[in-house]
């Protein structure tokens, strides 16, 4: 798909050519002066005019009439050299290649160079170039009946530069590989629950692992059983579904230590079980497994660009169902790690099944835990639909996933964790443990709740509840699915280093 060459980009016929415009441009230079001047200076003038536009994400489209190679240039403006951050630069490509799609073009050639100044060097640009690129032109295919009319994809993209050819290409195959892994869990995340079940998401698990040689085990119903996975086999008790424990390893080191553990919440649908939700907030939940599929994501991602990092995967997938059979509050039930919990909410079931998964986690070796989860509507009151919550119990893992949640441009903001967010989980009359103290504070007992298990092995918890999906198309892709995470964790597995 994408092809980098030293070549001037404005002596070849090409469909259409994406050109960066900075802020206070008053005439073009280089190479962009040779284009200027096969319009006989017609570009300088519309940059003075107003009709080509350096404002961030502004899209001016100029048709050469024949006067150059090029059919059309698309200018995206990127505002002001000094104040251009690398998510903006991000959304500015974003904008520009959904707009080529909708022109409905089949190649575009980048002049790379353009994009490039003091905040955002030439390996960047490359990089949000194709992440971009990959992640502005998804689409979910849905299930409509196909019209005649054909789809039309960008197939090609040229990429022009004066840099090193090798590391322009290494930059386009790292920001590819974040945005197929994000696609890949948005998929997973749109997919209706009827179609995306626990036995398809180990099937998806499966495939992964045949793609990149990861190392796969699938526990079924009894085996769960037999090992004692008591708090997730209670919230799958209602199901005609079976149960999935899905887990991946990655081992990018010789030896199995300093092992980072990913674990996602897989509830596939989630009625909230006898504490039924409402009709209005049970439409939508086909997204609750958000965090299987952000891990899923990453392990894509993972298996792309092969770390130099040990990484295992723990994904308990089911659904929530009501039935005879289904669980109940005032319900006692076991966890895997012995300790009992009082079920006072059948609707707070994320976090029995991630209690389960992070103590088989531990079990595989992991000595650190982020788990992600569309875990509380807690989260969405007090921070809003565009911030991921955060609880932790490590300061200084908690700065590796903070790093890279700001490279990701996937904004997260940490929740208090105290001594008495511990004791309100802990206050149960007959259990070591109850599910749901209570509305006050709800999303940090969510997280409070998985600590208990998590105990003095260094953690964080992302409650995506918020962020798994949006309303509006964005400049980074349509409505639905976001796959919010899937960067934050490759990065973290490409980055992290062990704290010592």
């Amino acid at each position: 798909m994408y092809h980098v060459n030293n070549k001037n980009p404005f002596e070849s016929v090409q469909e259409c050519m994406l050109i960066g415009l900075f802020d206070k441009t008053e005439k073009f230079s280089g190479k962009l002066e040779t284009l200027d001047e096969s319009f006989q200076k017609g570009l300088t003038d519309l940059v003075k005019s107003g009709d080509i536009s350096a404002k961030l994400k502004k899209i001016s489209i100029v048709h050469s009439l024949g006067k150059t190679e090029i059919k059309r240039i698309i200018f995206i403006g990127l505002g002001k050299e000094k104040e251009i951050t690398f998510d903006q630069a991000r959304e500015a490509f974003g904008v520009a290649f959904k707009k080529a799609k909708s022109l409905k073009i089949h190649s575009i050639s980048v002049a790379l160079d353009t994009f490039v100044c003091e905040r955002i060097p030439v390996e960047d640009a490359a990089h949000v170039l194709s992440e971009a690129a990959t992640l502005a032109t998804y689409e979910f295919a849905g299930y409509k009946q196909k019209s005649n009319e054909p789809d039309v994809d960008i197939e090609t993209i040229e990429v022009f530069t004066d840099e090193e050819v090798d590391v322009i290409k290494a930059a386009l195959y790292v920001g590819h590989a974040h945005g197929k892994g994000t696609n890949a869990a948005r998929t997973l995340v749109n997919t209706p629950s009827n179609l995306m079940t626990a036995t398809h998401l180990a099937d998806h698990a499966t495939e992964l692992a045949k793609v990149y040689d990861f190392e796969l085990e699938i526990l079924e119903k009894h085996e769960m059983e037999k090992l004692g996975m008591g708090a997730f086999l209670a919230v799958n008790q209602g199901s005609v579904e079976p149960p999935k424990m899905i887990v991946l390893k990655y081992q990018g080191r010789d030896d199995w230590t300093d092992v980072l553990g990913l674990v996602g919440k897989g509830v596939t649908f989630d009625t909230g079980g006898y504490s039924l939700k409402p009709k209005d907030g049970i439409v939508g939940m086909k997204m609750d497994m958000g965090g299987a599929g952000a891990v899923l994501g990453a392990m894509e991602v993972i298996g792309r660009l092969q770390p130099e990092q040990n990484v295992v995967a723990v994904i308990p997938a089911t659904d929530n169902v009501v039935s005879a059979e289904a669980f109940k509050p005032d319900d006692v039930i076991t966890s895997l790690s012995g300790k009992t919990i009082e079920v006072l909410n059948t609707d707070a079931e994320g976090r029995l099944v991630l209690a389960d998964a992070v103590t088989y986690a531990k079990q595989h070796g992991a000595n650190y835990i982020v788990d992600v989860a569309t875990l509380t509507g807690g989260v969405i009151i007090a921070l809003g639909l565009d911030k991921t919550g955060a609880l932790t119990n490590n300061e200084d893992f908690f700065e590796e996933v903070l790093k890279s949640s700001y490279e990701a441009g996937e904004f997260i903001w940490r929740l208090p964790y105290t001594d008495k967010d511990k004791e309100r989980v802990r206050n149960s009359k007959i259990a070591d443990l109850n599910n749901s103290p209570g509305r006050e504070g709800h999303a940090i007992m969510g997280g409070a709740f998985i600590g208990e298990f998590v105990d003095e092995t260094p953690w964080v918890h992302l409650d995506i509840a918020g962020t798994a999906t949006i309303s509006s198309s964005h400049d980074l892709g349509p409505a639905g699915a976001t796959g919010v995470m899937v960067r934050t964790l490759a990065l973290l597995a490409e980055r992290f280093e062990p704290i010592k």
